[in-house]
């Protein structure tokens, strides 16, 4: 665990406020669910929590179902990192953040297909070797849990089989993220 050497009380309604600076680094934004955990030591921990965490290993098994039937990188995110990746070494993608422009995407509530003409955009931030190809937003009741993600090295156009495939995935997970 890292000090911060930042100091918070908490008030007369049990409420202590994390600083900007951490929640910015920590891409905590308003309403996003916190989970706790106590230590034996008083030690009081919070992390984020992700419904989708929970599926990761059925996100697991459907990328690489999905990377075998159309033969394409293929990764599922929740809102902050990739849960499950099929088609490249899980080391460069798997539990990496997001990029900046798949996050405004999938708050656009909006599917994404690159055009051929388009550069796209990143898929990790600081890694430039793949880029976007679809992205479906994982929709429950509105509100977004994630994102189905179909990438490539930037040399494969996608076709309309994976736009249809990476939309009924993401309407899939949404349904089971309802129940």
């Amino acid at each position: 665990m890292k000090a911060t050497g930042i100091v918070r009380r908490i008030d007369d309604l049990g409420r202590v406020v994390i600083p900007k600076e951490i929640r910015r680094t920590m891409r905590i934004r308003e309403g996003d669910p916190l989970e706790i955990y106590t230590e034996k030591d008083g030690e009081v921990i919070f992390k984020k929590y992700s419904p989708m965490g929970e599926w990761s290993e059925s996100a697991a098994q459907l990328c690489d179902t999905m990377n075998k039937t159309v033969g394409c990188f293929v990764a599922v995110a929740d809102r902050d990192s990739y849960i499950s990746v099929a088609g490249v070494s899980k080391r460069e993608v798997y539990e990496k953040h997001i990029s900046n422009e798949l996050e405004q995407l999938m708050e656009g509530r909006k599917l994404y297909q690159r055009s051929p003409s388009e550069r796209g955009f990143v898929l990790v931030d600081g890694l430039d070797r793949y880029v976007v190809e679809i992205a479906a937003p994982i929709l429950t009741e509105g509100d977004v849990l994630g994102c189905v993600v179909f990438f490539s090295d930037g040399s494969k156009a996608s076709s309309e089989v994976e736009y249809k495939l990476a939309q009924t995935v993401a309407g899939f997970l949404g349904k089971q993220m309802e129940s």
